[in-house]
């Protein structure tokens, strides 16, 4: 379907659609584009580069020349320090650009992207510029005559692909680590949502990172795959589906055996027992560990398991919750929730709800359309009631504002539920009974259980999953250890 230009909002932005490549904005090799669109109204913002796998090799031979030379790996730590924090103080500085351009390309709330999107981003930068010089090496207790000393050094080319639903945040994810132990970077961001990481390239460069040592390479599944298959890429971060992951690790086998870390999607569990302190609070927690971002979330509370005695007296304040949030355009202040990224993601939302109902399972609230008369993706929140947890919408990854209820009896049977997922990124378990709340949370396999609480994160703290939510590990100094390859250098005194 042909959509018109919204050309006033991308005029007075100036948007850059062209690929980033050696320090300079550049066309496609082939001059193929594609239009990204504004999903609150369906209109054009701008042309997008629509890159293959020539312009790959062009943004690996920069890369890897970048890297080669040394200006960015040999400048000592405190040297790359200072200039990483130029660069988040240039992200900060440029705060209200930043978040209009995201919100008009992502759809989420502008205040979301003015007050937590982009300034965590910054903050990702500034957090690992600052731990740079902190970090140490070892010295391996061996014999008296010999020195084994360890040391980690960058491991070269770096491809970073990120998903659509927090762009600029999931970029700086693995720019932080990756540039600053020493690397050079070669950034995909998604078609839908590729603006901001070429507007921080430019800011980049104007910080003083080294021509060739960040570049973004923009397109589609074709891109993605030039750097999983490229044998001068040393290794591949990806955040996306569990899906497109294993096509990484694929990759991987086919070309040179680089190292692929993942952080893919989930299905996760709010566990609530009848014992819970405050429902107000859980219901609150439950509401938007599910819908924030209009569910499009790799970590979404999206499987709400509720004991069976409490669960009409929690939904009813769920409903509550819900009825009173604000989905609106964007760009106004008050709305809460905005719309989803695309008219193909409103419409496979719109198969999970109709699948559900097959399967049997009651919309308690919601499961609509918004706003059609706008042109935009806009989809309601929505609760499922009596759903079996071998059900599609209890098993698969939505991502869209959908809540699945399912009840049990039992401390084993939730924790039987809990686990009953190809996924485990993150969990929560709600019970003023500490120890009951702390046996649960040890048996549940996700890479972060929040007890009282849902989706608590820290720049110092791990984040990762188990099974197919992926094997990589974003934020704290452990991330450091994606980008680094250790090697031990011997010394023997005579």
């Amino acid at each position: 379907m042909n959509k018109n230009s919204n050309t006033s909002e991308s005029s007075s932005l100036d948007l850059k659609g062209d690929a980033f490549i050696s320090g300079k904005f550049c066309k496609s090799i082939s001059g193929d584009s594609f239009e990204t669109l504004n999903p609150a109204n369906g209109l054009v913002l701008t042309s997008i580069a629509n890159c293959d796998a020539a312009d790959v090799d062009l943004a690996v031979i920069s890369a890897r020349t970048a890297f080669d030379d040394g200006h960015w790996k040999n400048l000592p730590p405190k040297e790359r320090k200072e200039t990483m924090i130029r660069f988040a103080n240039l992200i900060d500085s440029n705060i209200d650009k930043l978040a209009r351009v995201e919100s008009l390309e992502t759809g989420k709330p502008l205040s979301n992207c003015k007050s937590l999107d982009i300034p965590k981003s910054a903050n990702l930068i500034r957090w690992h510029a600052e731990a740079i010089d902190k970090v140490y090496g070892e010295t391996a207790p061996i014999e008296r005559n010999k020195i084994g000393i360890v040391t980690k050094e960058p491991i070269g080319v770096v491809g970073a692909v990120v998903a659509w639903n927090f762009p600029l945040y999931l970029a700086c994810y693995k720019l932080g680590p990756a540039l600053i132990t020493g690397n050079s970077v070669i950034l995909k961001p998604a078609e839908q949502s590729s603006l901001t990481a070429l507007m921080v390239a430019k800011l980049a460069v104007e910080a003083g990172i080294p021509e060739g040592v960040f570049n973004v390479v923009t397109g589609g599944a074709r891109v993605g795959k030039a750097i999983g298959m490229h044998e001068d890429i040393d290794c591949v971060t990806f955040t996306g589906s569990s899906e497109v992951g294993k096509l990484f690790l694929s990759y991987a086998s086919q070309s040179n055996m680089k190292r692929v870390y993942i952080e893919g999607g989930g299905k996760s569990p709010q566990v609530v027992f009848a014992d819970a302190k405050d429902l107000d609070q859980v219901a609150e927690s439950i509401v938007w560990g599910c819908f924030y971002n209009q569910g499009q979330v790799c970590s979404a509370g999206s499987r709400l398991i509720v004991e069976q005695e409490i669960k009409e007296q929690l939904l009813i304040k769920i409903k509550n919750i819900t009825e009173s949030i604000i989905v609106g355009p964007p760009q106004e202040d008050t709305t809460q929730i905005g719309c989803v990224i695309s008219e193909e993601q409103l419409i496979r939302i719109e198969g999970y709800v109709a699948l559900g109902i097959k399967e049997g399972a009651e919309v308690y609230f919601g499961g609509n359309r918004l706003f059609n008369e706008t042109g935009g993706y806009y989809f309601q929140p929505t609760v499922f009631d009596n759903v079996n947890n071998s059900m599609r919408i209890a098993q698969e990854e939505i991502f869209g504002p959908i809540l699945s209820v399912i009840t049990f009896e039992t401390k084993e049977e939730a924790i039987a539920l809990a686990n009953n997922t190809k996924y485990g990124l993150s969990a929560s378990v709600w019970s003023q009974n500490i120890d009951k709340a702390l046996s649960v949370a040890k048996e549940i396999r996700a890479g972060q259980v929040g007890i009282n609480s849902y989706d608590s994160t820290d720049q110092t703290v791990p984040w990762c999953g188990f099974k197919q939510s992926g094997n990589g590990v974003d934020k704290s100094l452990h991330a450091m250890d994606h980008y680094t390859v250790m090697k031990t250098t011997w010394i023997e005194v005579h």
